[in-house]
């Protein structure tokens, strides 16, 4: 390893004294060396000067995605591109992409970070890890197979699709752990029970990350697949997979503060909330060299600990996470989240956690469509089978949501599964 697992354990004055040290650096190199971040200062009246340790973290201004498109494509790099080895984009589909850069020690440090979660997975020398997450562009499958790699695993490179040639090597080479999306892992959950190949398989953990999930979801897979999931947090703004994780103890993700200051804010406010208090989360990575960002608004909700975990390491923790700010649909001045809907079904039974929703405008009157599949054991010919089934689902999604949906109970393997991030939500009202 590289890393020296001691740093996992500091006292939370070593880690503030840490990070202090690292960021003054940081705000330093980016005032000189990124034009955006020293106009913004400029307009504060900001000076380098001015950030003598965390405490004053609160005095430099966000960063949002908006910026890093309206600086596309590398306008908020601090090295110059001679030193840039490897790039990684998102889709673009909501508009530019946003382009996101690398050093060699920038790449070195973040294989340091994913083999921090993998050890915290159990994952080491005499395992093969299957790497299911897209690789390219993309940052899940390169940012975790060096990782992998660093703690001396055998890496099984399959990338997303071809579900066959999946489940084939992971029987043929005696596949141990698996990285890919838990939407994902349950697919292959199902191909793998229809083939009869559980019980041939030596799947031990899953590495789950890249897309929001619940408790719920994580003790279905482990229990239908009789292997430990392990959850691996991170957006290719701050790095990729590895800004923070999950241990055995699954009570919160470990976020690597010696890279990363996370803060907690309100999202309307934008002022920091307690210790807690579920808000936005924001990162400052203060060891990045090509993308030093100021305060990085994820979108995602949250909360933070500092308590010790009971594994030992005292790095700060997150809860699991509720789902992004700009994912949330508000539904006649409701909040929902998907998550919530995920939820409501794992706990009830004889429903699988595949769904869709659907939210239109009818007579300017916001309307939510629950699509849910039905398990195996489910008739569909029993007319008041299928009947109260559909209202118990309604009434349990009301309770849960505080808004009443219309539920379509819909035949196993009928909705549509990704490979890569799920689809949970189609939204007909951004087309008027």
């Amino acid at each position: 390893m590289i890393w020296n697992e001691t740093k996992e354990c500091m006292s939370r004055d070593q880690i503030q004294t840490l990070q202090s040290a690292r960021l003054v650096k940081m705000v330093n190199n980016v005032y000189h060396n990124v034009e955006f971040y020293r106009k913004k200062m400029q307009q504060m009246g900001l000076e380098p000067g001015d950030i003598q340790g965390i405490e004053d973290l609160s005095k430099l201004p966000y960063t949002t995605k908006d910026d890093l498109r309206d600086n596309y494509p590398f306008g908020l790099f601090a090295v110059p591109e001679s030193e840039i080895v490897r790039v990684h984009a998102s889709s673009g589909t909501t508009g530019k992409a946003t382009v996101v850069g690398y050093t060699r020690r920038d790449i070195e440090m973040w294989s340091e970070c994913v083999a921090r979660v993998l050890t915290m997975g159990g994952v080491g020398r005499n395992d093969k890890v299957q790497i299911s997450y897209g690789y390219g562009l993309f940052t899940g499958g390169l940012g975790v197979h060096y990782g992998a790699e660093n703690v001396g695993a055998m890496v099984v490179p399959l990338s997303t699709g071809n579900t066959k040639k999946q489940l084939t090597l992971m029987e043929d080479f005696g596949v141990t752990t698996i990285c890919c999306t838990p939407s994902y892992l349950m697919y292959l959950t199902e191909a793998l029970e229809e083939e009869g190949k559980v019980g041939k398989i030596k799947l031990k953990s899953a590495i789950c990350g890249a897309e929001p999930w619940t408790d719920g979801m994580r003790n279905e897979i482990e229990r239908r697949l009789g292997i430990t999931a392990y959850d691996i947090y991170g957006l290719s703004e701050i790095l990729g997979p590895g800004v923070a994780g999950d241990c055995e103890y699954h009570t919160g993700l470990h976020v690597y503060e010696d890279h990363f200051i996370p803060e907690i804010i309100d999202p309307k406010t934008l002022q920091p909330v307690a210790p807690g208090t579920v808000g936005e989360l924001v990162f400052t990575p203060v060891t990045k060299e090509a993308l030093p960002l100021f305060r990085y608004r994820t979108k995602d909700l949250t909360s933070i600990s500092y308590d010790k975990c009971p594994c030992g390491r005292t790095m700060a923790r997150l809860s699991r996470f509720q789902g992004r700010s700009d994912d949330m649909l508000i539904i006649r001045g409701v909040n929902v989240f998907p998550s919530q809907v995920e939820a409501a079904l794992l706990e009830m039974g004889g429903v699988t956690p595949n769904y869709l929703l659907v939210v239109d405008r009818i007579n300017n009157l916001d309307t939510l469509e629950v699509q849910v599949e039905a398990d195996d054991s489910f008739n569909f010919d029993e007319i008041r089978e299928l009947e109260n089934m559909t209202k118990r689902i309604e009434r349990t999604l009301e309770q849960a949501l505080g808004v009443v949906a219309h539920v379509k109970l819909v035949e196993p393997k009928t909705l549509a599964r990704s490979e890569g991030k799920a689809k949970r939500v189609i939204d007909n009202r951004k087309l008027y």
